[in-house]
Order: C-alpha cells, then sequence, then structure tokens
C-alpha cells in the first residue's frame, strides 16, 4: 500500500510536468509527420513508414525516461519532502521502489498513447496491422525501465545535470555495448582484458533489445531471444534498484 501511494503520487507529479506532455506530443507529431517523408520516397514505402515511426517513438520515449527520472529524488531532497515522507512509517527502500513503479506507470501511459496512435496510423495508410511490432514495443518498455533504473540511481546520488548526463552517457554505450564484446578478444595486456571483460558484463547492454531492423524487414524474430531480454532487463533492472537503495539507506539527510 505505501508503494503504491508513492507510486501513483510519483505518476501524477510527471503528468503534471509540461516536458511529459511536451515530449508526447513532439512524439505523436514525427509519427504522423513521417508520412510527408514517404512521399519522398521511391522503395517501398510502408518499411519507411514502420522505420520512420518506431525511431521516433523510442527516440522520445528514452527523452521521457530520462527528463522524468533524473530528478525525482533530488527534488525530494531539494524541496526537503522527503522528511515529511520518511518520517512517516515509510522506509527508504519502498520510498524508491514506489518512485520506481512511479515513473514505469508514466512511460507505459506514455508508450501505449503513442502505440495506438502508431498503429492508427499504419493502418489508415497500409489497410494491415502486424501484430509482430507488439514485439518491438515490449522490448523497448523493458529498456525504458532500465534506463529509468539507471536514472533513479544518479538521482539519488548527484544533481539533475550530473544524473542527465551519466544517464545519457550510459544510454549511447550501451548501444556500442557490442564492440566490447568484439575488441576484448583481440587485446593482448591481460589487464585490459580483464577491464574490458568487467565492463561488458556489468554496463548495460541495450543491443539486446533493438529488433527494429528485423521488424522493419519482415525478417523472422527469435522468442527465445526476446525471452532472454526480457529475463537480462528484469535481473539488470533488480541489481540497479538494490544498488540504489543500498546507496539512499546510507545518505544523511541534513
Amino acid at each position: 500500500m505505501r508503494i503504491r501511494a508513492i507510486a501513483l503520487n510519483t505518476f501524477k507529479e510527471a503528468t503534471r510536468n509540461k516536458i511529459y506532455y511536451l515530449l508526447i506530443f513532439f512524439g505523436v507529431f514525427f509519427v504522423l509527420s513521417s508520412k510527408l517523408v514517404t512521399i519522398l520516397t521511391l522503395g517501398d514505402k510502408v518499411k519507411v513508414l514502420k522505420d520512420l515511426g518506431l525511431a521516433s517513438i523510442n527516440f522520445f520515449c528514452v527523452l521521457i525516461a530520462i527528463f522524468t527520472g533524473i530528478d525525482l529524488v533530488y527534488k525530494e531532497i531539494e524541496k526537503k519532502t522527503v522528511y515529511n515522507i520518511l518520517s512517516k512509517p515509510v522506509s527508504r527502500s519502498c520510498f524508491i521502489i514506489g518512485k520506481f513503479f512511479g515513473i514505469a506507470l508514466t512511460l507505459f501511459v506514455a508508450l501505449i498513447s503513442m502505440v495506438i496512435i502508431f498503429f492508427l496510423f499504419m493502418f489508415l495508410f497500409s489497410g494491415e496491422f502486424d501484430v509482430r511490432i507488439l514485439a518491438y514495443f515490449i522490448l523497448l518498455y523493458f529498456e525504458l525501465l532500465i534506463i529509468t533504473s539507471i536514472s533513479l540511481l544518479f538521482s539519488s546520488i548527484s544533481t539533475p545535470i550530473l544524473s542527465s548526463v551519466f544517464t545519457i552517457s550510459l544510454y549511447l554505450i550501451g548501444h556500442v555495448i557490442w564492440t566490447f564484446n568484439e575488441f576484448k578478444d583481440k587485446i593482448v595486456n591481460p589487464i585490459l582484458k580483464i577491464i574490458s571483460y568487467i565492463l561488458y558484463y556489468i554496463l548495460p547492454n541495450l543491443k539486446k533489445f533493438n529488433i527494429k531492423n528485423s521488424i522493419v524487414m519482415n525478417s523472422d524474430l527469435d522468442s527465445s531471444m526476446i525471452l532472454s531480454s526480457i529475463c537480462y532487463a528484469i535481473f539488470y533492472i533488480a541489481a540497479l534498484l538494490i544498488l540504489t537503495i543500498l546507496i539512499f539507506n546510507k545518505r544523511e539527510f541534513k
């Protein structure tokens, strides 16, 4: 009940943020405006529409995940409202978990809004409903939850500006983490080799959640890969939340 109360309050705070609605608006706008790009396309217009639509939703949902999560804990500490919350029978772990589920609900509502517009637009344009795209949005949501847990971690220990820099950096690294796998076997120095292995397994591997090319090109989807990606996300999110709770429990408020 305490976690649910914090989650619902966090959701209400996030939905009052003008940036939240602005990003949803621009996400929907880019999905709709992608129709204009198909006019200039000589190839398969449906594929171009899918590509631009999915990329737009991905981009703006990531922005929502970052900018609604980086100041949640910091804002509570800065405004000293955290004292009122923790003075009640609410543990610090419940506070962090409640914040996470509040952002998760916010992201779910934003994503669902964009997905509905996207499917309606695709149906009106092509007259088809590709169920396979749902797999893309499911993986995207779990990727957003990882980004949220990262931003929540940095929000509990740093300022919003630094939190945004760190979160964006890890997001970009997460999409090129496969390069560590490419080069770690070619490194001769044993110390650098160990460091590369550690970084490869510690840093988030967000490439696991990117199946846009398979969706656009109508390639076969590997169900076992999708399931393993979801399990990876759950494990990684749990690890980050535990780390955030441990850090937050050690923090002293003045």
